[in-house]
Formats: structure tokens, C-alpha cells, sequence
């Protein structure tokens, strides 16, 4: 019985595990690499395994780092079932169909600047190739240590590798027509109920109130006919306590191997009334500049609750009411979703709907769905609020709304998530002065806050509460995932302190489970 890391391993994203018995091969998360351009070019490397031999596919929720890169697998032969949540399946099909429509349109965009900068283009393709040489040399010298010295030369494929098919640096991951056919593939799971994944191997979908139905999966494996039973329970993103909306994490106590992500690491997030106090605060100071309150937020999770939480603090007369522009057309179309699942809300959401109709909404907010009306947005009458995808910086909507108004001293940049490392979102929130967007270098004059406590990450001392429930001496070992390595780092000696033996594992690692 072997684990296999093929990402989320000392990164935040691309979460992606291969679990191996002598029976069946199940994958656990097909995410997406995303945040620098060294972390997102490991999305291209060859498949280390083959994906017409994959029995299942366990996807804990629908962020684009745990889901994104199942249509890239299914491209290349993937036809096992994929089992989700209801909410998870329905916000992956959102989220997996934007993607691809995304990489379609920056493929052309591509294509139009190359045709407009060959030379350019052609130093910047050379390092990309470069970058991927070196990822693959990596990936494969993981994939066998006993062979690292034969895999030096970057055209030397994947020991055991079937053939893939490999796209140019500068074509899209997948196309619209591969996340359709993605679709086909998802099988709904309720919670609490342990199913059949693949011989030998059974699984239970536990609520990790991280977003609308995301999960904690706990895996029962026996190896071979007669062997000893094994359980492994993948945390997901573990979500917080008393977060509005959604439902706290389950508790779980019971397993012989945890994978556990680390994302706030070394970190305690701020209580949610003091984030609430500066959500309200920012607001009414943007009111008096008569300025711009920007929120760069994603679509999925962190847009509703933003929203719900501005209409708690109109509602309670504790901000004035400005105008809100929700420019995030897949953040719409995501609390359509949140609306249609009631069933995963908590006490505190159900009490509220009962006196009100709907408590996802604020009033008066504008939707822009086309680029037009999102253009229009700064020249409306001010002071009014901007919501806009994406939370770090890396692309969408978000992106335009900040070049106009970087060198703004009335406007407020608002971050109120996670900040992955080398994005620009993370640049700013480090205090750099210049910035550059889309090749335009701007000096930075708006106002930048942070709110930590609206994250849907559990932070440290949340997640050591959670970990400290699984039973010993029975957990064997924790794998450490989900986190940059300094807050791996920072998390590693305190989950020992539990009485835990611990182990961060490395990109493309295998383990065994004896």
C-alpha cells in the first residue's frame, strides 16, 4: 500500500494524492498548480501514472487547486468515476467550465501578442520551455530516486510513463469540450455515508466547513483478501468554527494515517468580531474619502460571506450604504448554488432565513455579467464597493478594477484571504511601492488593509484542536500538506508536541504504508 504526493506538497496548491494497493489505484484531488509562474508550469509536467488505470477520483471540494486539473486527466484517458458532495459537483462544473474558457481566451490573447512580439515571445517561450525542463527533470527523479542520475537530460520521460500528449507551453491545460466531458464522469455522495470506491477500498464524505460541500475524506483500505485493515483520512481544507453560513468541521478521531493541510501555519487568524470591526470600519472610511473599496475575493466561499457580512453590518446600521458592484459573474452564478443548498447551512443561517427571505444578498447590488458593465463600474457616482475574482491577484476582473485605481490615495484595497507566494496580491500585502500590471509599471498610493479572520482555512491553533482528537497510539503518522514550507515548518514541531510522529513530504514523493 503506497501514497504517492503529486502536489500540494511543501506548496499550497495542486492538491493531488496517489493512493496504490496491490488491487486498485484511487486518486485523491486533481488540482490545479496556481500562484507563480515556478509553481503553476509543474500543471504541464507528464502524468506519473497511468489515467486509464485509475479505479476512482475522491475530489474533497470544487477550488480550483483541488479540481482544475481533472479535465487535463480525463483529456488523457481518465474514465473512473468521480465522487463528490451535491454542492461540491455543482460548483465544480462552474468552476471547471470557467477554466477552460479561460485558458481557450488567454491562448488566443496569446497568440495575438506573439504574432505582435515574435521576439519577445520567443525569449519568454524559451524560458517557459526551460522552466518545464526542469519540473520534469524533478518530477522524475521523484518518481525514482534509483534513476535521478539517468534523468538529467530534460527530454527523459517518466520511468514507466505510458505516452501522453504532450501541447505546446503556450496551449491551453484543456479545452471546453474536456471539462464537459469531466462532467459525465461525477458521481453525488452524501455525507456520513460510507460507500464502495474500488476493491478493497471504501471512503465517507465528513463536512470539513470549508466551503458549500467540501469534505474530509476518511478512506477504509484492505490490501489483498486477508490483509489488515488501514484507514486514511485526507483532511481537505479544514474549515473554522462559528463561520456563518455553512456547518464547522467534523470531528474525527479514528485513523492510522492523516493528511493533514497546513496553509496558516505559524498563524492565528484575528477573532471573527475584530474582522467584522474592520470590515466595518474600511467601509465607513472609504465612505468619508469618498472613495473606492476594492475586494479582490474568490468566487466561490469567500464572495458570499463578504456579502452576507455587509448585509449583517447595513442591516445593523453599523455601516452606511454604499453601493456594491459584485463584478464576478462565476461568483454570481456560485451563490445560485450556496441558495439551492440549504442543507448544508448552519443553526445561525437557518434561524436568519426563517425571518427573511433571502440572506445572501445585499441591497441594491449590481451584477455585471458582461466586460462592458464591468468597464462602466468607474464611472459611477462614488464612494461604492467593488467585489471582484480573483482573491490573489493573479487574474479576472479584479486585475483592471486595481490598475485604475493603484495610484489612488482614496481607494482602499481590501484583502480579506489567503495571499499565495510570488503573487502580486502577496507583493502588495509585503508593502511593495511599484507594481507592475499587464507590463505597465504603477506606483502604489491606495490604501491596503488585510483581514485575516474571514479565511476558510482553519489557522494553527484550530487545526492542532482538530488534529489533537485523532487517538493515539493508533494514528501512525501525520503527513503535513496544503502549506508553503515555512508554515510547515512553523506547524511541524507542535503536531509532535501531540504526541504525533509527523512527516513532510516532497513533490512526486511515494510512501509506503506498512
Amino acid at each position: 500500500m503506497e501514497l504517492q504526493f503529486l502536489g500540494a506538497a511543501t506548496t499550497v496548491t495542486g492538491s493531488q494524492f496517489l493512493l496504490t494497493t496491490s488491487r486498485a489505484k484511487v486518486l485523491v484531488d486533481c488540482g490545479m498548480f496556481q500562484g507563480s509562474p515556478h509553481e503553476a508550469i509543474r500543471n504541464r509536467v507528464p502524468l506519473a501514472y497511468d489515467p486509464a488505470k485509475i479505479d476512482a477520483l475522491l475530489l474533497t471540494h470544487a477550488h480550483l487547486d483541488h479540481c482544475g486539473l481533472i479535465p487535463h486527466v480525463v483529456a488523457r484517458g481518465l474514465r473512473a468515476p468521480i465522487f463528490a458532495t451535491a454542492g461540491t459537483v455543482e460548483l465544480a462544473t462552474l468552476v471547471l467550465l470557467d477554466s477552460a474558457k479561460l485558458q481557450e481566451e488567454a491562448a488566443r490573447r496569446d497568440a495575438r501578442w506573439q504574432r505582435k512580439h515574435p521576439d519577445r515571445a520567443a525569449k519568454e517561450s524559451t524560458k517557459s520551455e526551460a522552466d518545464l525542463a526542469k519540473a520534469k527533470v524533478d518530477a522524475a527523479a521523484a518518481d525514482d530516486e534509483e534513476s535521478a542520475a539517468e534523468t538529467r537530460d530534460p527530454e527523459v520521460t517518466l520511468r514507466g510513463q505510458p505516452p501522453v500528449i504532450e501541447t505546446s507551453i503556450d496551449d491551453p491545460l484543456y479545452t471546453t469540450a474536456d471539462a464537459q466531458a469531466t462532467l459525465r464522469l461525477f458521481k453525488t455522495i452524501e455525507y456520513g455515508r460510507e460507500f464502495d470506491v474500488a476493491p478493497g477500498i471504501h471512503a465517507t464524505f465528513l463536512d470539513a466547513g470549508h466551503i458549500l460541500g467540501s469534505a474530509i475524506i476518511r478512506v477504509r483500505v484492505t490490501d489483498g483478501e486477508d490483509g489488515p485493515e488501514k484507514i486514511i483520512v485526507f483532511s481537505g481544507d479544514v474549515g473554522r468554527h462559528d463561520t456563518p453560513i455553512i456547518r464547522d468541521p467534523t470531528t474525527v478521531s479514528d485513523a492510522d494515517y492523516l493528511l493533514v493541510e497546513s496553509t496558516y501555519g505559524g498563524r492565528e487568524h484575528e477573532p471573527q468580531a475584530e474582522a467584522v470591526r474592520i470590515l466595518a470600519e474600511t467601509v465607513q472610511l472609504v465612505a468619508q474619502a469618498n472613495g473606492v473599496l476594492l475586494v479582490p475575493s474568490f468566487a466561490i466561499g469567500r464572495t458570499q460571506e463578504v456579502v452576507w457580512q455587509l448585509d449583517r453590518l447595513l442591516d445593523e446600521k453599523k455601516i452606511p450604504r454604499l453601493p456594491l458592484y459584485l463584478d464576478s459573474p462565476m461568483a454570481s452564478k456560485a451563490t445560485e448554488i450556496y441558495r439551492r443548498h440549504s442543507e448544508y447551512y448552519d443553526d445561525e443561517m437557518r434561524q436568519i432565513l426563517a425571518k427573511r427571505e433571502d440572506a445572501l444578498d445585499y441591497p441594491g447590488a449590481q451584477v455585471t455579467n458582461d466586460i462592458d458593465s464591468s468597464r462602466a463600474i468607474s464611472q459611477a457616482p462614488r464612494p461604492y464597493m467593488i467585489v471582484a475574482s480573483n482573491g490573489m491577484l493573479t487574474g479576472g476582473r479584479v486585475v483592471s478594477h486595481l490598475r485604475e485605481l493603484i495610484d489612488d490615495p482614496t481607494a482602499t484595497l481590501l484583502f480579506v484571504g489567503y495571499q499565495g507566494e510570488g503573487t502580486l496580491g502577496a507583493q502588495l500585502q509585503a508593502g511593495i511601492k511599484t507594481v507592475r500590471i499587464d507590463g505597465e509599471m504603477h506606483d502604489v498610493r491606495c490604501q491596503i488593509r488585510s483581514i485575516s479572520g474571514f479565511s476558510a482555512h482553519a489557522d494553527e491553533s484550530e487545526l492542532l484542536d482538530w488534529i489533537g482528537a485523532f487517538k493515539k497510539p493508533r494514528l501512525k503518522r501525520v503527513f503535513i500538506v496544503h502549506g508553503d514550507p515555512d508554515a510547515q515548518a512553523a506547524i511541524e514541531p507542535k503536531i509532535r508536541a501531540l504526541g504525533y510522529e509527523t512527516h513532510i513530504p516532497k513533490w512526486h514523493e511515494r510512501v509506503s504504508l506498512d
